[in-house]
């Protein structure tokens, strides 16, 4: 049975969840579920923007059909060709033989590449950038968005409604719990960790691209922005588009401080609970403590992102980095964290040597300050390693309030 909302009068959301996927791309824990989303807009000629994941196909379909009542679907925007938004072409074919899929010139090679001989000339319409295409009282413009975050990717922007439909942009994990609309949920506090966990890990390499996109709409008048995944604003879009220009200015959300430790036998654990204890003696209450062996590390991603201050500790293991944390630094580097202040704990019994490995991999991070002193626990804190945090504590208030 059909499950739909109205964007607007003449504009349907006919997407889906799916609370069954434990792993977002077979990654990135998702508890909370996903929203798939697709946009039909109903004019003299009938568009549907994107489709769906194969895992709510039968759903997808359902609420097409229902919305159309009887109508053929003219035409299939397709604004980005990743798997959980494309599944369902092929079958939209078969059942609308006169169906015209609409995409640049590098969207066909990637549907030749997932469904070969697929598609044919004479059933596709290849747009460039700025060009639009009327459906009668609806006229669609096309902008390129490449690397946000795939090389084909395009926006579409609804003209008489002022709608934006963005793609992975503006996007969030989260199932819609009958909600469509961020006026109808609190964002800031149930929904903006995992606005923030997916821009971080999804698109947050491409901090560049994402920020060339945001000027290049800026001159747009928008009302509506219709994303992939996640809810649909039409109020408050300050809000959104402020977050997206902090995180993909590599920018810190908020002053604070997160501390990430791997910790063995409990030691390296005991050297990070003191440290936050003096960090909040010294005045410093927005402050985060987590275990990197049993956190995720798309959650350690998302909290580098929210906080100015981050602290690395962890043993020397192998005559190396302990391996949670070494994990935690490839990320680092892959997502193009950068503009942010560190602090380093190291733990070894007889050759501590992680220290300077971490120190290493953050150096090569753009514009990250490391504070002295870096601190080295030989197993298990004593009076000089405690002076030594209580020191540290002291550097990482005073540098926040720099």
């Amino acid at each position: 049975m059909y499950c739909t909302r109205k964007v607007t009068p003449t504009v349907t959301w006919v997407g889906g969840n799916d609370r069954r996927l434990a792993l977002f791309e077979n990654l990135f824990p998702i508890p909370r579920g996903v929203s798939y989303n697709s946009y039909l807009i109903l004019d003299d000629k009938t568009a549907l923007l994107d489709t769906a994941d194969a895992a709510i196909t039968r759903q997808f379909l359902e609420n097409v059909l229902h919305t159309l009542d009887g109508r053929p679907l003219d035409y299939l925007i397709i604004n980005h060709m990743e798997p959980d938004h494309c599944a369902a072409i092929a079958e939209l074919m078969l059942r609308f033989p006169s169906l015209k899929l609409v995409g640049n010139a590098k969207t066909f090679p990637l549907i030749g590449q997932f469904y070969p001989d697929l598609v044919t000339e004479d059933r596709t319409i290849t747009v460039k950038e700025g060009e639009t295409l009327s459906l009668g009282a609806h006229t669609l413009q096309f902008f390129s968005a490449p690397m946000v975050h795939w090389p084909e990717v395009m926006v579409t922007y609804e003209q008489s409604e002022k709608i934006l439909f963005s793609a992975d942009a503006f996007g969030s994990f989260g199932a819609l719990d009958g909600i469509l609309f961020a006026d109808e949920i609190n964002f800031e506090r149930d929904w903006l960790p995992d606005y923030r966990r997916y821009y971080s890990n999804i698109v947050g390499k491409y901090g560049v691209q994402v920020q060339n996109a945001l000027k290049k709409l800026s001159g747009l008048d928008i009302q509506v922005i219709c994303p992939l995944h996640g809810p649909v604003w039409r109020r408050d879009l300050d809000v959104l588009l402020g977050k997206y220009d902090t995180w993909s200015r590599y920018a810190p959300e908020e002053k604070a401080v997160a501390l990430f430790y791997g910790s063995m036998y409990g030691d390296t654990e005991n050297a990070v609970n003191i440290l936050a204890s003096a960090l909040a003696e010294a005045g410093v209450h927005n402050i985060a403590v987590y275990d990197i062996s049993s956190t995720h590390v798309s959650q350690a991603i998302s909290e580098i992102f929210r906080c100015s201050h981050i602290v690395l500790a962890a043993p020397t293991y192998n005559n190396g980095i302990y391996p949670a944390m070494l994990n935690l630094l490839h990320d680092m580097k892959a997502l193009c964290v950068q503009n942010r202040t560190v602090a380093l704990i190291e733990n070894g019994s007889w050759a501590p040597t992680c220290g300077k490995n971490v120190r290493a991999m953050v150096d090569e991070l753009k514009n990250m300050t490391i504070l002295e002193p870096m601190v080295t626990v030989r197993s298990s804190v004593n009076a000089t390693s405690r002076e030594a945090l209580e020191q540290l504590a002291q550097q990482i208030a005073q540098s926040m309030q720099d």
